[in-house]
């Protein structure tokens, strides 16, 4: 197999297993495993830090803490009364965009011609999830805008600053949630192509083949993993701050 079919091959999102409902298949892709595993995994570090908590913080529980404080005072400043409401959806979609983005540094080289054990491929490099995430992000904004606002409020911010801006700001309800979906499939999955590239290229070397991934994957997983999750959270909470907002 030469090196292009190996690409296309690490770049397909294969069906793991198929559900039958009613006569129904549901094929369930290995985006929806790994997303699972995400979740799963989160769910868990949640319980190991929440338990035996202390008065007085320290260790493990000292940093959970910090970044609560952090994310706490984050919301506060960008939705004052509502933060109780939407922190906690950001600081969860942070999390999950996060573990997801990093997730394929578990995988392990290809080292020696040999195949690796197993392969995670992150669940963002696929277009549904990273559009998905952005729906859900642009109808929480939607409607807490109409609710914070009242129908009536939120129609005359369609007008807001000067009413020539009405076709300008309902378009921004398909752009904001594409610009969201293409900005982080389009960095996650360019990042996962030069990482396999590096990996296949690396393939038959012996020496060294499992050294010189670690600093592209530091870079290219950890570096821009956290730099996406961050954005695509940041522009979240700032559409909906804006929709928010009573003027």
């Amino acid at each position: 197999m030469d090196l292009s079919d190996e690409l296309m091959k690490s770049l397909d999102i294969e069906t793991v297993f198929t559900i039958t409902i009613a006569g129904h298949s549901i094929p369930v892709t290995e985006t929806v495993v790994v997303s699972w595993v995400v979740m799963l995994l989160l769910i868990i570090a949640a319980f190991i830090f929440t338990r035996n908590m202390r008065q007085v913080p320290r260790g493990a529980q000292a940093i959970v803490e910090a970044c609560v404080d952090f994310l706490n005072n984050f919301s506060k400043n960008q939705f004052g009364k509502y933060s109780g409401i939407f922190g906690p959806y950001i600081g969860t979609l942070f999390l999950f965009l996060l573990l997801s983005n990093i997730i394929p540094a578990i995988t392990p080289v290809f080292a020696a011609g040999k195949e690796p054990l197993f392969e995670i491929k992150p669940p963002t490099r696929d277009v549904n999830l990273c559009a998905a995430l952005a729906l859900v992000s642009i109808l929480l904004t939607f409607f807490s805008g109409l609710v914070v606002r009242g129908p009536l409020g939120w129609f005359k911010n369609l007008f807001h600053p000067v009413p020539v801006m009405l076709p300008f700001n309902l378009m921004e309800y398909v752009i904001k949630p594409l610009s969201l979906c293409l900005r982080l499939f389009g960095n996650i999955l360019g990042a996962f192509i030069i990482m396999s590239l590096i990996n296949i290229a690396l393939a038959n070397a012996i020496s060294f083949s499992m050294v010189i991934p670690i600093p592209f994957s530091l870079y290219l997983d950890f570096f821009d993993g956290f730099v996406q999750a961050l954005v695509f959270t940041f522009l979240t909470a700032l559409y909906i701050s804006e929709a928010v907002e009573i003027d």
